[in-house]
């Protein structure tokens, strides 16, 4: 059986992806074959292939991962041949809180990820993927999705008729606002974009401000009273705005560093308001499996820019990596 591959080479660059053809590698104990179907571009998986994340020549990007079981090795029970499954970011962390072992290793990272047309792997790293989904917009979810799940509802508890603040329209985003709304809170979004503002309004959001006005968090406490409960950052960076736009107790969840610059936190901005402010990265798999029951239960339909195949994978970073997308830019593999 002939896989096809995409690796990272001792120049760590989007052109220097490298295609590789060799025959895939049986299961083993505890392992599982996987015919992969899709996966998808998060932010993670283009710090990797610029070198920004050092990893080893010849890793196999991209975190999130799609596909049917193909082989069982000895004592894998959890999946049968025939099986669709989807990835997990940690291999190892499979429920509870985080721990040091359960968060050393991320696919495509410090292990091979789903940049292949097959994947041999630990079986204990997959759940089964949503019966509600095709495999493409299934593959969205891993990463994005369970960060945005996990922010809002194991370290956020959101509630209906609490505030959400999301920021512009990548994959986290979106899939946050969606999430929040079929909890019945409201969302507020930023965008930097006018002609993203209508699609953001289309996918529920309550109301949108321009991320380019200096002082955007007085919008935001113009369309709420007070300020807003929640607000999933995902641009890092100085966050003075972002304090601003929570009311007094909320809670600011930090996902994300895509402005690439240093945290910036004013303490007057948390100690007198009594605001919280938390990192998390992705989740268990026990989490994972508890996104899907939601995504199942309320119709969640991931927002998919486009869908590009394997061998066009350099040109799928490009377009990421511009920020021309809108949702996730996913990738088919077999």
């Amino acid at each position: 059986m002939r896989l096809l591959s995409y690796e990272i080479g001792a120049e760590t660059s989007i052109a220097a992806l490298t295609p590789k053809a060799m025959e895939a590698r049986q299961p083993g104990a505890g392992e599982i074959l996987v015919r992969v179907e899709a996966s998808s571009l998060n932010f993670h998986d283009l710090l990797v292939v610029t070198g920004v994340i050092p990893t080893a020549p010849g890793r196999i990007p991209l975190s999130d991962g799609v596909g049917i079981v193909e082989a069982t090795g000895p004592g894998a029970d959890r999946f049968a041949v025939g099986d669709r499954v989807m990835g997990t970011f940690f291999p190892d962390w499979t429920r509870g809180a985080a721990y040091n072992e359960g968060v050393a290793r991320m696919r495509g990272d410090h292990v091979d990820g789903f940049a292949a047309s097959y994947v041999t792997m630990e079986e204990s790293g997959f759940t089964r993927s949503p019966a509600s989904l095709d495999p493409v917009s299934a593959a969205t979810l891993p990463c994005a999705g369970l960060t945005a799940w996990r922010a809002l509802f194991v370290e956020g508890a959101v509630r209906p008729g609490e505030t959400v603040l999301v920021q512009g329209s990548g994959g986290v985003s979106i899939f946050a606002l969606q999430f929040a709304k079929a909890a019945g809170a409201r969302v507020i979004a930023t965008s930097g974009s006018p002609d993203k503002v209508d699609r953001l309004l289309a996918l529920g959001a309550d109301a949108v401000v321009d991320r380019m006005d200096p002082e955007w968090s007085r919008a935001v406490r113009s369309h709420c009273d007070g300020g807003v409960d929640h607000l999933i950052e995902v641009a890092g960076g100085d966050l003075s705005q972002s304090l601003q736009s929570l009311r007094v107790g909320g809670r600011l969840c930090l996902v994300g560093v895509l402005s690439r610059k240093p945290i910036q936190i004013a303490p007057i901005h948390l100690i007198h308001a009594n605001r919280r402010v938390g990192g998390i990265t992705v989740g268990s798999r026990d989490h994972q499996e508890a996104m899907i029951a939601a995504v199942e239960q309320n119709g969640i339909a991931p927002v998919v820019d486009s869908v590009v195949p394997l061998v066009e994978l350099a040109g799928a970073f490009e377009r990421f990596a511009a920020q021309q997308h809108f949702g996730k830019i996913a990738i088919t593999c077999t």
